[in-house]
């Protein structure tokens, strides 16, 4: 009966027949074939030409296969159909045969990815054997119906001095680190991948990291992962990853994987950290799809697709219905330092809070470079006691009150006595950046919060730390 039953679902899972198209086609990395018959976001199977010397001529016949591309159907047009492969255009001819398979993006989830280095499509990276995945998630999935989303109520201990007490997150945040190149954005994620934790829980037993490099120059993967990551961290993460060398597709895919991964351990109850790095190449991927799809370009050259998948993205983290939460961290690389260009613009608007890392900082080595003036958590005035908030506010003013009168003592045109609130404002200056900086490890939250009360007492009366009320 064993051999039976075996043969009856090798029959239900057999290919009894195909579908066909033939290419006709390429311009760039876009496709156009002569069908098969497939909806948008299917995989196909492109079979390429023959290497050189397999040929029995110099014209291509069909059904003289040579390896096989895999490619992912992004347009649709009147009988054709617009491909983008997610590896080499190499051997690809015209004639060449597309074969569709017949399946929805989907990738394996489970606690066997936890520790490892993998690709879009779940493949090792580390060099040590597939995981043993015990289920298949769909890459793209509904959000969480906003009424059985749980409130945010629980502060996340980020073990970053400036983050906790001036930008203080919380469970299910989510939040976009905004920076130029080599400002520190990679040294920020290590940390917190490392160091951050619910308040009062222990992440090591009911925390996932799920991070996602995507378009990362290959060097930095292993760096990241030996360096800031560390073994410790590598051992409750999974690392999604695709350089910057592979395909726009390959890049969006990883993107995908990690999220769905991601809100697997989030429906198990977990708290997941997702980490993103970036998801301005995550938009970039998106917008060479769509102008090879034939989408009109608009500002800077994005498509509207991209304006329509960022929120899709965003909005599938955050507070679940039973208990776990996916916090994410989306790092958001601004082009030329403009803090204004399109996809920054449209993700400020989207997140809960953005945190700005400043490269006039970085150049004076002031690490973490955050510029907390130009920085907001929307979720602080909930989360943080009146202490802290009364804290927060004297600790931004004294920054503002120095930034904006910067120029005049700089020149030595500043006399002590002219002007009360910018006198107390340098008295704390020195103590307050040094408050500011941290190089190496975590620091406590409540001991961060004291430090910041000591660093202010030389402004601020012992009476009033104490009540958490300006007088």
């Amino acid at each position: 009966m064993n051999a039976v039953a075996a043969s009856i679902k090798a029959l239900r899972s057999a290919e009894l027949f195909r579908r066909i198209g033939w290419v006709r086609e390429m311009q760039g990395l876009a496709i156009e074939a002569q069908g098969p018959d497939v909806a948008v976001g299917e995989l196909c199977r492109i079979m390429t030409r023959p290497a050189m010397g397999q040929s029995t001529g110099d014209m291509y016949q069909p059904g003289a296969e040579g390896t096989a591309v895999l490619a992912e159907v992004v347009g649709l047009k009147p009988g054709r159909v617009t491909l983008m492969p997610y590896g080499s255009v190499d051997g690809i001819a015209a004639g060449c045969e597309v074969h569709a398979l017949g399946s929805e993006s989907h990738v394996g989830v489970g606690h066997a990815l936890l520790g490892r280095v993998i690709d879009g499509f779940g493949a090792p990276l580390d060099g040590r054997p597939t995981p043993a995945t015990t289920s298949r998630r769909p890459l793209k999935s509904k959000p969480v119906n906003p009424m059985d989303r749980l409130p945010i109520n629980q502060v996340l201990e980020t073990g970053i001095r400036c983050i906790d007490g001036l930008l203080t997150l919380g469970v299910g945040q989510r939040v976009g680190i905004f920076a130029g190149s080599g400002v520190g954005k990679s040294t920020l994620l290590g940390l917190l991948a490392r160091h951050v934790k619910a308040a009062g829980a222990d992440m090591s037993q009911s925390g996932v990291n799920v991070i996602a490099l995507i378009g990362e120059r290959g060097r930095e993967v292993r760096e990241f992962v030996e360096k800031q990551l560390g073994p410790e961290g590598l051992a409750r993460s999974v690392v999604v990853v695709a350089t910057s060398d592979q395909p726009a597709l390959a890049r969006l895919r990883a993107a995908y994987a990690a999220l769905s991964i991601a809100e697997h351990f989030r429906d198990q109850g977990c708290h997941v950290l997702l980490t993103m790095d970036s998801i301005t190449r995550f938009a970039m991927a998106r917008r060479e799809v769509g102008l090879s799809a034939g989408e009109p370009p608009t500002a800077r050259g994005y498509t509207p697709s991209v304006f329509a998948e960022l929120p899709e993205l965003c909005e599938r983290c955050g507070m679940g219905p039973g208990g776990g939460a996916i916090t994410a961290l989306f790092t958001v690389l601004v082009e030329g330092d403009d803090f204004n260009e399109p996809v920054s613009d449209a993700l400020r608007a989207i997140l809960d809070g953005h945190i700005v890392l400043s490269r006039q900082l970085a150049h004076r080595g002031h690490y973490p470079a955050v510029d907390v003036l130009k920085s907001i958590s929307r979720l602080m005035p909930e989360l943080a006691d009146a202490e802290q908030r009364a804290l927060a506010t004297s600790a931004v003013q004294q920054l503002a009150i120095l930034e904006r009168n910067r120029q005049m003592i700089d020149i030595g045109a500043y006399e002590r006595g002219s002007n009360a609130e910018l006198d107390r404002a340098v008295l704390v200056e020195p103590a307050l950046l040094d408050w500011l900086r941290q190089r190496h490890g975590g620091a406590d939250r409540s001991e961060a919060i004291k430090d910041l009360q000591a660093v202010l007492a030389h402004e601020r009366p012992a009476a009033v730390l104490s009540s958490g009320v300006a007088k």
